[in-house]
């Protein structure tokens, strides 16, 4: 294709197809998912619809898996005035220290693996705390980070391997603040800096952890589902489930990651295979169990069904799911997070849900309003429904729209 053609108007219709293509979504399940027809798919792509508003631009832009939305539309000036993905205030101080060498001198003393332990628990604490959890846990990152790759050098033995342990743990918070943030290549960097650390910390129960995170990585790039179900599959290998509930939240995380692969892309068979795996290993843990810092557990099972009906273009089923109790959940983000896919599982069943939609945005947001305010689905609904919406629900979309600092669109 021409630079010529790339840039003409009509080029934005083969942008949306190949880059459907690419995610390995079909028209159905792409109109589904925007809350539109497998016609309407097919009309913006051959280009007897033209580029739709900026609101449901933003939202297809997200299920493309799109972050600049440049690449579909051609034009810098609307992907530089846009908020497809905003930049938290720390953000660089963040790439920063995932870039930041330091080097001890030789009689420097390292820092004591225990207690580097210790603020690596702490930390996950403050990720999932109330209030706003990027804020509060970007402070702590770069010195953390720095002091455990010291002691990875410092130590020798098993102390090492424990810091290893704990620094693939610290660069899993990295990638989480990371998330939906304008830095792809960095939430890359940390994936795979917590898979080599753990490996090299030659810890099971951290290269399961660390498969679980890149899943997420792998799977918001694109990347195929069977890669993705096989990294998951060779690190359930590593682990004994019936060794205790170590390795059993583990293994039933990993199953889950498998299921969510699959339900992205459409294959439903397979998604609720995996999903049966991990009920069995969350009923096997009892409904009280949650693991302390990948919350795994009864109520991330079920609140995920919300998500996997939901990606399987199942509207009704995904409401249904979005029944879930959600408070027994032991964190703000995840049952934020949850409460916006709920809200995503009732946008897919039209205009009639716009009260469901604002009303649950509005709840993740008194949860958790960080998790809201960088969520794609949240911005763009909020947007949307703001400008929109019916008189009904326009006002409180409105609020919320200035809550979570989002511009007014035109």
């Amino acid at each position: 294709m021409s630079d010529s053609t790339y840039n003409s108007p009509t080029a934005f219709g083969q942008r949306v197809k190949k880059a459907r293509e690419r995610a390995g979504k079909t028209r159905a399940t792409l109109g589904g998912l925007v809350g539109r027809s497998q016609e309407w798919v097919k009309a913006i792509e051959t280009d007897r619809l033209g580029m739709p508003r900026l609101p449901l631009l933003l939202r297809l832009a997200s299920e493309l898996g799109v972050d600049d939305l440049a690449d579909l539309t051609g034009d810098e000036r609307l992907a530089a005035a846009t908020y497809t993905k905003a930049a938290h205030q720390d953000l660089p101080a963040i790439k920063a220290a995932l870039t930041t060498y330091r080097f001890a001198d030789t009689d420097e003393e390292p820092p004591a693996v225990a207690a580097l332990e210790q603020r690596v628990r702490h930390a996950w604490q403050v990720w999932h705390s109330d209030g706003d959890h990027r804020t509060q846990v970007a402070p702590l990152l770069p010195d953390l980070l720095a002091n455990l790759q010291l002691a990875t050098r410092a130590h020798e033995g098993t102390e090492r391997r424990r810091a290893l342990a704990a620094l693939a743990q610290c660069y899993h918070l990295a990638q989480l603040f990371l998330s939906f943030q304008p830095s792809p290549e960095a939430v890359m960097l940390t994936g795979d800096r917590a898979m080599t650390a753990a490996q090299d910390a030659d810890d099971p129960h951290a290269i399961a952890v660390a498969a679980w995170y890149l899943n997420h990585i792998f799977r918001d790039a694109g990347e195929r589902h069977e890669a993705r179900v096989e990294l998951a599959m060779q690190a359930v290998e590593l682990l004994r489930p019936d060794k205790g509930p170590e390795d059993l939240a583990r293994w039933g995380l990993l199953h889950l990651a498998a299921a969510l692969s699959y339900a992205k892309v459409g294959k439903a068979g397979d998604a609720w295979r995996y999903w049966d795996h991990a009920d069995t290993a969350a009923k096997r843990l009892g409904d009280a169990y949650a693991h302390p810092f990948l919350i795994f557990g009864r109520g991330v099972v079920d609140a995920y069904a919300i998500t996997m009906n939901a990606d399987l273009v199942r509207g009704q089923a995904a409401v249904d799911a979005a029944r879930v109790d959600l408070a027994p959940i032991p964190s703000a983000t995840r049952r934020s997070f949850h409460l916006v896919e709920s809200a995503r599982a009732y946008s897919m069943q039209g205009k009639d849900e716009d009260i469901a939609v604002v009303t649950l945005l509005k709840k993740a947001h008194a949860e958790s309003p960080e998790t809201v305010r960088f969520n794609l689905f949240a911005r763009s609904a909020v947007s949307e429904l703001a400008t929109t919406g019916s008189a009904v629900i326009r006002k409180d979309a409105q609020q919320l729209r200035r809550e979570m600092r989002l511009p007014a669109v035109a």
